[in-house]
């Protein structure tokens, strides 16, 4: 009795001990909130991991960084760091001539991290990157840092942020291949780590070659499953599984080597069954040029793809019910002056696990537009993973770009690349009745310029292309956050960067979701009933 009566009173000052500590740590006001609400804090660390953008010898490759000026709370808020690093690269045999690939770069089972910095090419081992070196890092907020290169072996990157700098640190590479196969404009935000990605719209046909770049940013080998879905369900057998990526290392993966059906509308389903890895598809068409095909949002009932451009000649949905479901959806176009149906396309029957395609054409019809898939009146709420492939352009003239659906723009979101000219973003409130009021800020330049802010109304039900507001005396690049009002209606936001390359209207799109650079971090406080029975 004596020991129980102790032991209830050790456990009563240890409660009382940390209810102390969280009390005095807590920011002003935080101690006074009831046990087991919280308080949206800014990160005080975040990662990012981009791939190797080209191989092309024509190619040339702009990063820029940058992270949001005042994201972090407190004066006394630590001082940030923020850069990235090269990683190292297990080559893929399926790069050469031969069109084969290693299926299990750097072995199976984890096993990866043993493989010999030997500088094979074609033997799944892995190489060490060329140099050390930090690229763009950051020294403050507010202000993008620039770097350019054309090597051919440029290698993935991963990098942290930490401080002040880690609240919506956000990286992009933008590439220009000025011939060949992989010729156009190929942009991607860096990626954060995870564990699971959906890539609805790659392709295994002849035409195309698609490759996954799968990063691993942490010290222990991660193991990785890929599975392939089409339109009569799963493409892969043995192939996809057990793949290792070893510690800070990328593994390309050809994908037309993980089936022997050649695919032309499929879905990728990135899944790490140990550690963590970044995941994005790089996508290259003989007719239609290269880019980045980025992870869509997690799969939900109701998904928003927004940015589909005014010019667009000829847009591809493809979509998928992942789970065990099928799906009925109710497809719709968000239109500067309202939610329209596509004509012939009232609805979208899917079924679980095999991919749907739909060829949109030019949907647009020459104002620009944003897709909002919803289910349909008393159908199934499945949750659904879908990517569009938009293309401008026409005959040998012509340049594709991705838009998977993205998560709505909570807090902030950034684009971390424009240039003087060539940038178009994209808003979109899916909901009628529920305005959006967005303030967009463009920072200052690279090189130099005053940041510049202006407030814009999305009108529920409507989609709003605009050309952002660029900063008084601009010097270099710039960045753009967006960010809506409290109280705001649900909004969600893509950027396109166009860059002609001579008569092809080379362009890229990448979705802007929230960068999750708050949590809300649980306050706590006494609460002795826990010692009662």
């Amino acid at each position: 009795m004596k020991r129980t009566m102790m032991s209830l009173i050790g456990v009563a000052v240890a409660l009382a001990a940390v209810s102390g500590v969280a009390a005095v740590a807590a920011p002003d006001g935080g101690a006074k909130e009831a046990p087991g609400s919280g308080t949206r804090l800014p990160v005080q660390r975040s990662a990012l991991l981009c791939p190797a953008p080209t191989s092309s010898e024509v190619g040339e490759t702009t990063y820029t960084a940058f992270a949001p000026k005042g994201a972090a709370a407190g004066a006394d808020a630590k001082k940030g760091t923020a850069k990235l690093l090269p990683a190292g690269t297990v080559r893929d045999a399926g790069s050469g001539d031969d069109g084969k690939s290693g299926k299990k770069q750097g072995g199976k089972g984890g096993k990866g991290g043993e493989a010999k910095d030997s500088g094979a090419d074609s033997t799944g081992q892995t190489v060490a990157p060329r140099d050390t070196k930090p690229v763009v890092p950051l020294q403050e907020a507010g202000k993008p840092v620039t770097v350019t290169t054309d090597r051919s072996d440029a290698p993935a990157l991963v990098g942290t942020a930490d401080g002040t700098l880690a609240p919506g640190w956000t990286v992009q590479q933008t590439t220009s291949v000025a011939a060949g196969s992989g010729r156009g404009l190929l942009g991607l935000s860096c990626t954060t780590p995870d564990t699971t990605f959906w890539f609805p719209g790659v392709s295994t046909a002849t035409e195309r070659q698609d490759y996954v770049h799968l990063t691993n940013p942490d010290p222990t080998p991660a193991v990785v499953d890929l599975e392939l879905h089409g339109k009569d369900g799963s493409l892969t057998g043995s192939a996809g599984e057990d793949i290792s990526v070893p510690p800070h290392t990328t593994v390309p993966v050809l994908l037309s080597t993980l089936t022997t059906s050649p695919t032309t509308n499929a879905a990728l389903h990135v899944v790490a069954r140990e550690g963590r890895v970044g995941a994005a598809v790089q996508a290259s068409d003989t007719k239609l040029g290269s880019d980045w095909l980025p992870a869509a949002a997690d799969p939900s009932p109701s998904v928003v793809l927004p940015g589909i451009p005014k010019d667009a000649t000829s847009v591809r949905l493809v979509a998928i019910a992942p789970g065990e479901s099928d799906a009925d959806l109710k497809v719709q176009l968000a239109t500067p002056t309202g939610l329209i149906t596509p004509a012939g396309l009232e609805s979208l029957h899917l079924k679980s696990g095999m991919t749907t395609a739909v060829d949109l054409k030019d949907v647009t019809k020459g104002e620009a537009g944003s897709l909002v898939l919803t289910p349909s009146g008393g159908g199934s709420k499945a949750p659904v993973a879908a990517a569009l492939r938009v293309t401008r352009g026409k005959g040998d003239k012509q340049e594709m770009a991705f838009i998977p659906a993205t998560r709505p723009v909570e807090k902030r979101a950034t684009a971390a690349d424009n240039r003087d000219q060539g940038s178009t973003l994209s808003l979109v409130a899916p909901e009628k009745g529920k305005d959006a009021k967005v303030t967009v800020t463009a920072s200052a330049g690279s090189g130099g310029g005053t940041p510049v802010s202006k407030t814009y109304t999305v009108k529920g039900g409507t989609s709003l292309d605009i050309a952002p507001p660029r900063p008084q005396g601009l010097k270099g690049g710039y960045a753009l956050t967006v960010e809506p009002e409290s109280g705001s209606g649900p909004v969600y936001a893509a950027r396109m960067l166009a860059l002609p390359q001579g008569g092809v209207p080379a362009f890229t799109v990448q979705p802007l979701p929230d960068d999750r650079g708050s949590v809300v971090v649980p306050t706590a406080g006494q609460d002795l009933s826990v010692l009662t029975d």
